[in-house]
C-alpha cells in the first residue's frame, strides 16, 4: 500500500502540488491525468525521491519513505522504478546494457562500472527484453531503434530492477497512435501478469479511461477527481482541462487488449 499524506511542492512562491493526500492499494493500474502543468510529472518524482516534497510524507508498506537516506533511498528508487517520457537511454549502447543498467542496485559498484554482468544478470535483462518482444534487438545501438521500441526497452530497464511500483510520466507522449497502443499494452500486461502497481501520466482522457481502473485528476495541484474511469463525466472533465476539455477528450479510445504478435511488435 503506497499512503501520501498532504504532499505538496513549492517553486518559491508558485505550489505545483497541494496538499494532496491519498491511498493506492498494491497492484492497482492508475492514471494521473490534468492538462501540461497541474502538477502530474512534480507528483510522481516526490514519490521516486527525484524532487523533494516541502510538506507531507510518502508510506510505502509502513515505511516513511520520506525520510530515506543514502543506501536506502536507493533501494527505494529501485524498487520505485521510472519511465521517462524521453526514453533516458544511452543511445550508443546496446540495447541489452541499456537494460542492465536497471540491475545497478542490485550488484557492487565495481561489477557494473566495469561491465562485469553475471550470467544471471543477462539472463534476467534477456527475459525482459523477451516478454516485450524485443529480444532480436539485444545487440543493437539503442538510438537505432524507433521510439516505441525505445520506450520498450526503457520499460524493461524498469522491470529488471524487480520493483514494486512503475511510475511512468507520459510514457506515450512523443509516439504516434500505433506505437502508443504497443507501450500501453506492454505496462497493462506487467501490471496484469506481475502485479506491479502502474501509476501513468496520460494527458489523453480516452486512453486513460481504456487502461487504467482508477483516475486521479490535478489541477493546479490539487486533487479534483479521484474514481473509477465511468465516473469522469463531461462536467469532471472541465474541471480537470477548461476549454481542452474537448480535445482530449476527443481522439477516440484505444481498447486495452492482449499485446500483439512478437513479428507485429518487432516491426513498430
Amino acid at each position: 500500500m503506497l499512503i501520501i499524506e498532504g504532499l505538496t511542492r513549492r517553486f518559491g512562491d508558485r505550489v505545483a502540488v497541494d496538499n494532496l493526500s491519498l491511498e493506492v492499494p498494491r497492484g492497482a493500474f492508475i492514471g494521473v491525468i490534468g492538462r501540461s502543468g497541474a502538477g502530474k510529472s512534480t507528483f510522481l518524482r516526490m514519490v521516486n525521491r527525484l524532487a523533494e516534497p516541502t510538506a507531507g510524507r510518502i508510506i510505502h508498506d509502513g515505511v516513511n519513505v520520506t525520510a530515506l537516506r543514502g543506501r536506502a533511498l536507493r533501494d527505494w528508487r529501485a524498487r520505485c522504478a521510472m519511465v521517462f517520457q524521453s526514453f533516458n537511454l544511452s543511445g550508443r549502447l546496446d540495447v541489452l546494457t541499456n537494460v542492465l543498467v536497471g540491475r545497478l542496485n542490485h550488484v557492487p559498484s565495481y561489477r557494473s562500472l566495469l561491465r562485469l554482468w553475471s550470467d544471471e544478470d543477462r539472463a534476467i535483462a534477456l527475459s525482459a527484453l523477451e516478454s516485450l518482444d524485443i529480444a532480436d534487438f539485444a545487440a543493437q545501438r539503442a538510438e537505432s531503434l524507433s521510439g516505441g521500441q525505445q520506450q520498450r526497452v526503457a520499460i524493461a530497464r524498469a522491470l529488471v530492477q524487480s520493483p514494486d511500483l512503475i511510475l511512468a510520466d507520459e510514457p506515450i507522449a512523443s509516439l504516434d497512435p500505433r506505437n502508443t497502443k504497443v507501450v500501453m499494452d506492454a505496462l497493462a500486461r506487467i501490471n496484469r501478469d506481475y502485479g506491479i502497481t502502474v501509476l501513468c501520466n496520460l494527458h489523453s482522457l480516452d486512453i486513460a479511461r481504456s487502461y487504467c481502473d482508477r483516475l486521479i485528476g490535478l489541477s493546479a495541484g490539487k486533487l479534483v477527481f479521484d474514481g473509477p474511469p465511468e465516473a469522469l463525466d463531461e462536467a469532471a472533465s472541465r474541471e480537470l482541462y477548461g476549454l481542452e476539455a474537448a480535445e482530449v477528450m476527443g481522439a477516440g479510445p484505444l481498447s486495452a487488449t492482449t499485446p500483439q504478435s512478437s513479428s507485429a511488435l518487432l516491426t513498430a
